[in-house]
């Protein structure tokens, strides 16, 4: 009995040892295929590091204002009669916008002119007494003296009149109307807003080291996210005298044309002071760069040759770069690359250094310095 299990204890450990050899082998078998591994190249788009001549500007954000802008409003109270303008319409200088009820200063008219004709009636019957010496200069004067007031009192009801029928004061469109026909306007009492569109202005303002590079007259692109295919010329027109204590920076106006009323006031943009001179830069495409916390990055593709086989391949080696301003899909490398190093265009972001990679630009992008994408 005893030497039956001991047996089966030596079966079972054989049979154990047998399995753990088995997987011993396999794992080793594993591990060798593991370290002779060599993962398939990487297909990449590639570029040459590019040597340009750009013309420095200056950025900064910026907002739309007009000309002439106004808020138009009750002037003096009254009842709204009639609201001659459509909201979002043009209108003209001197167009009847809304007219307010002035039934009681037309009937108040009336009476002063009859008042008037009245008082011009006795002034000259005492004129022409005061020549036969019937009556003294000072019955006179104040017969003149009436005459010179009851036509003030036409002329302040007449003044109160045309408060009552606001016109336009210049040319422009007018906004959403914010008046009804028979409500009561107080005095301030908002009607509708008129701007004028063409031309406007560019507020916006740069550092007071950027002082000396301006001047009137420069050319100022203005773009916006409105219009992203767009891109809006004007003119730099004044420079403010002053420097903004708290910010250090000097506002700057610039005017645009805005001759189809694209652009209007409170709108954000972007704009930018073109300077009079060119620089040489170096620049690439802004995909080829993985941007990351710790510092940007470009994939150079160098040569190497490998020491088992003795063949040459392409390997990516990383290189840290200080980027500098942007330009369509183009920026500019300020240090770390060299003119004419190829590097990797797009998908970096799948990519790590000592990489081998196969090159194939079939289907490279076409970078521009003024892309315009299509209508999709």
């Amino acid at each position: 009995m005893i030497k039956k299990i001991i047996f089966s204890l030596l079966g079972v450990l054989l049979l154990v040892g047998s399995l753990a050899g088995l997987k011993l082998l396999q794992f080793q078998t594993l591990f060798a295929q593991g370290a002779n591994f060599v993962q398939p190249p990487e297909t990449v788009t590639t570029t040459e590091v590019k040597q340009d001549t750009w013309q420095p500007t200056l950025t900064a954000v910026g907002s739309v204002t007009a000309v002439q802008g106004v808020l138009l409003s009750a002037e003096v109270a009254g009842t709204v009669k009639h609201i001659a303008f459509e909201s979002g319409a043009m209108v003209h200088t001197g167009d009847l916008v809304v007219e307010l009820d002035t039934g009681v200063e037309q009937a108040q008219l009336r009476s002063a002119i009859a008042s008037a004709e009245l008082a011009r009636a006795n002034q000259e019957r005492n004129r022409d007494l005061r020549g036969k010496k019937m009556i003294s200069q000072a019955d006179l004067d104040t017969t003149e003296a009436q005459a010179k007031q009851a036509e003030a009192q036409i002329d302040n009801i007449r003044a109160v009149i045309a408060k009552k029928t606001i016109r336009a004061p210049f040319s422009g469109r007018v906004g959403i109307r914010q008046v009804n026909l028979g409500q009561f306007l107080n005095v301030g009492d908002p009607i509708v807003t008129l701007q004028a569109l063409g031309p406007v202005y560019v507020d916006f303002s740069l550092p007071q080291q950027r002082l000396a590079q301006l001047k009137t007259g420069l050319t100022v692109q203005v773009s916006t996210d409105a219009f992203p295919e767009r891109s809006f010329k004007g003119t730099l027109t004044a420079i403010n005298p002053e420097v903004d204590a708290i910010t250090r920076n000097v506002r700057l106006q610039a005017t645009l044309a805005n001759s189809q009323g694209l652009l209007r006031p409170g709108m954000y943009v972007d704009a930018a002071a073109v300077l009079p001179t060119t620089e040489a830069v170096r620049v690439i495409p802004a995909t080829a760069v993985l941007y990351a916390p710790y510092g940007d990055s470009v994939f150079v593709v160098e040569d190497q040759r490998d020491e088992k086989t003795g063949k040459t391949g392409k390997v990516l080696n990383q290189r840290f770069v200080r980027l500098g301003k942007t330009k369509g899909d183009f920026v500019i490398v300020e240090s770390g690359l060299d003119v004419g190093q190829t590097i990797v265009t797009t998908g970096v972001f799948k990519l790590r250094n000592g990489m081998a990679v196969v090159i194939d630009n079939k289907l490279a992008p076409d970078f521009q310095i003024d892309p315009k994408p299509t209508n999709s």
